[in-house]
């Protein structure tokens, strides 16, 4: 009777010890997350993109005629004076080599010219004879007029053909200087590089000088050659004189406005700030990297001094920036991390804790950057939220501070 009564304690204290590991295994554990509180501060709402620091005037310079361009000395960062400082000199082409039907006809033209010119001169000796004869005819005509022996009509005939041979002469003159003309042309389109006449005589050459104060930004021709007129030599502007270009996608360009303040910073050096100069009015369509056409507008911003600018002189023409354009602010608003906010029933939810359990809440946000939102209502000042809550988390659900390192 006694073994019985000690086996039926020792089996009741195992099948307890048994439910007791079961309730332990089993019981709902708190889920560990992060917390964080609700404060008051500024949400600034901006438009971040890249965009490419520039030279606000810059000057390209152009050969003004066709020529051979001496070999530019300049090199960027070279500083240049207004009608002072030497940026280019242009020299007269060479002749072009000619091939051998072009020669043939060239050469056919010089005979043919040659030949015209001495038609001219023919002509102009039979216009002189003609005139010499004329004023002999007239010198006779006036002694016999003055005798009586000849009629006034007869006189004033002989001083006609005297005029009309003056006439005649002046025309064959002008002939032949046309064609001497014409075989100096002919002669000069024979001329060929290496030919003595070639490089008979100086060679003119047509200075170029910098057009403004400034300083060299690129030289697009450096080495020697033949260029036409317009041909684009030097880029001139001071870099001291910088703006910023920004192209943003239409739908997010109509939400900047002309004056906004911008950060600008990813150059290398320290934060610097802007203004938004100009919303150019007009889009242009650029492909993304994507193959997708999109309309972007260019947005121009100027640099502001303040006194954390002074590495602002490193910052040059060319450089890729990053900026962030300001298009709202609210300052000293309640706020939470944008990590404690997610979706349901399409709307901004939130897990706040209440007796160390999540109560689903739906609190109305108003503005939102990539860090805070804005609570505008929905949950007290003293709030504790659920940062990034998990899968396990739930309505009602026992959460519990996460340890450190875990």
């Amino acid at each position: 009777m006694r073994a019985s009564w000690k086996r039926a304690i020792f089996i009741s204290v195992l099948a307890a010890a048994f439910v007791g590991a079961l309730l332990i295994a089993f019981w709902p554990r708190a889920v560990p997350v992060d917390f964080a509180s609700l404060d008051r501060g500024e949400i600034v709402v901006t438009v971040d993109a890249e965009g490419i620091a520039r030279v606000r005037d810059v000057y390209t310079v152009a050969a003004p005629l066709a020529g051979r361009l001496a070999r530019i000395e300049l090199r960027p960062g070279d500083a240049v004076e207004t009608q002072s400082t030497l940026l280019a000199s242009i020299e007269e082409m060479d002749p072009s080599f000619l091939d051998a039907r072009t020669r043939a006809e060239t050469e056919a033209r010089l005979h043919a010219a040659e030949a015209a010119l001495a038609l001219a001169r023919a002509e102009h000796d039979q216009a002189q004879a003609y005139l010499d004869f004329a004023r002999v005819e007239l010198r006779r005509r006036q002694e016999l007029h003055a005798r009586g022996a000849t009629t006034t009509r007869s006189l004033e005939e002989a001083q006609l053909d005297v005029r009309t041979g003056e006439a005649r002469v002046a025309t064959a003159e002008a002939a032949v200087r046309m064609r001497v003309s014409e075989l100096e042309s002919a002669r000069a389109a024979l001329i060929e590089p290496g030919s003595p006449d070639a490089v008979a005589g100086p060679r003119c050459c047509v200075p170029i000088r910098a057009p403004v104060d400034g300083t060299v930004l690129r030289v697009l021709q450096e080495s020697e050659t033949v260029v036409q007129a317009g041909t684009p030599l030097v880029e001139i502007g001071d870099p001291t004189n910088l703006e910023i270009r920004v192209d943003l996608p239409s739908r997010e360009a109509v939400n900047v406005q002309p004056g906004a303040r911008v950060t600008i910073e990813g150059w290398g050096g320290s934060s610097l700030a802007g203004e938004v100069r100009r919303v150019e009015p007009s889009a242009f369509t650029r492909v993304s990297a994507l193959g997708i056409e999109e309309q972007r507008v260019n947005v121009l911003i100027d640099l502001v001094e303040t006194a954390e600018s002074e590495q602002r002189d490193r910052l040059g023409h060319g450089y890729r920036v990053m900026t962030h354009i300001e298009i709202d602010r609210a300052d000293e608003v309640l706020r939470v991390p944008v990590g404690a906010l997610f979706r349901a029933d399409d709307r901004w939810a939130v897990f706040q804790r209440e007796d160390d359990r999540a109560v689903l809440a739906y609190p109305e946000i108003g503005l939102m950057n990539d860090r805070f939102a804005e609570i505008a209502s929905g949950l007290p000042q003293d709030a504790v939220v659920i940062l990034h809550p998990s899968d396990g988390v739930d309505d009602q659900t026992r959460v519990a501070a996460r340890e450190v390192g875990r």
